[in-house]
């Protein structure tokens, strides 16, 4: 008996951790567009749509610029690195030296935009800068590429801009798929034709078969639909061929006369008789 209950309990306890991993999942922040709320564009919208499939990955990059500089960068799209902290941080960097976590960009102020073949994720609001930038706030600038065939990969990063007065930003770029224009149809209108015209050869055939031995009752090659007409369509063909292709008329008179018996003449009534002795 205490071996059934110990099951049961195992059972509950996972069912109860299940229950909260989908709560926590479901729970999680997204990207908030700076700005209201009825400010966001329908194009907008549409970009954090497209975004949705990376957003339960995550994306580690490490940096080591000899003794001094040697972080790790964790990314995640338009979700929290780290949900528990509640601290909005959707690119956050890590001193590997001394475990000092720092916030490059925060998801609840994301702008976002595209071009033919390219998306681009701007995190803003990250931690202060200190003594750089004038002491303003951080900002990830993520280019995600069009890449085929690649839900998401080669997530790097391409430089960190502070030694300007304003306007600093850490740039890193990724490619992926969801960045890629809708593919058009290949197909021209000779192949739609084609296309269409034999779907309606083989609903013919089909149908027709059907009809043939479902409702007529016919067996063997009678269950083909009209049957007679195609088996005469060759001796019909050729005799259309043979009426608009015949060189001459067809009243023409041959070309040469052929031996009749008026030709030969008449037998001659002569005989050789008196050659022979008497």
């Amino acid at each position: 008996m205490s071996s059934l209950c110990h099951t049961s309990a195992v059972l509950v306890f996972f069912m109860a951790l299940a229950v909260g991993v989908g709560a926590q999942q479901s729970n999680e922040r997204s990207c908030d567009v700076i700005g209201d709320e009825s400010s966001e564009s329908q194009m907008e919208r549409a970009l954090l749509k497209k975004l949705e499939p990376l957003s339960q990955m995550r994306f580690n990059v490490t940096v080591e610029k000899g003794k001094t500089e040697n972080y790790v960068y964790h990314f995640r799209v338009c979700r929290e690195v780290n949900s528990t902290l509640h601290d909005f941080g959707g690119l956050v960097q890590t001193d590997r030296q001394n475990g000092k976590t720092t916030v490059i960009g925060r998801i609840n102020e994301t702008q976002v935009f595209n071009g033919s073949d390219w998306i681009m994720l701007i995190y803003k609001g990250g931690d202060s800068y200190g003594r750089h930038c004038s002491g303003e706030k951080r900002r990830a600038v993520i280019m995600i590429s069009c890449k085929r065939g690649v839900t998401a990969s080669s997530f790097s990063i391409i430089s960190e801009e502070r030694e300007k007065e304003q306007e600093c930003f850490y740039l890193f770029e990724m490619d992926s798929s969801v960045a890629c224009p809708a593919e058009d149809s290949h197909l021209s209108v000779g192949s739609i034709l084609l296309i269409t015209f034999a779907s309606l050869i083989a609903v013919y055939i089909i149908g027709g078969f059907l009809y043939q031995r479902l409702v007529v009752g016919a067996k063997g090659m009678e269950q083909f639909p009209h049957f007679a007409f195609w088996q005469d369509l060759g001796n019909l063909v050729a005799d259309g061929c043979d009426f608009v292709c015949r060189s001459k008329p067809r009243n023409a008179p041959a070309a040469y006369r052929g031996v009749g018996d008026d030709q030969l003449g008449e037998e001659s009534e002569e005989r050789d008789d008196h050659l022979l002795p008497m």
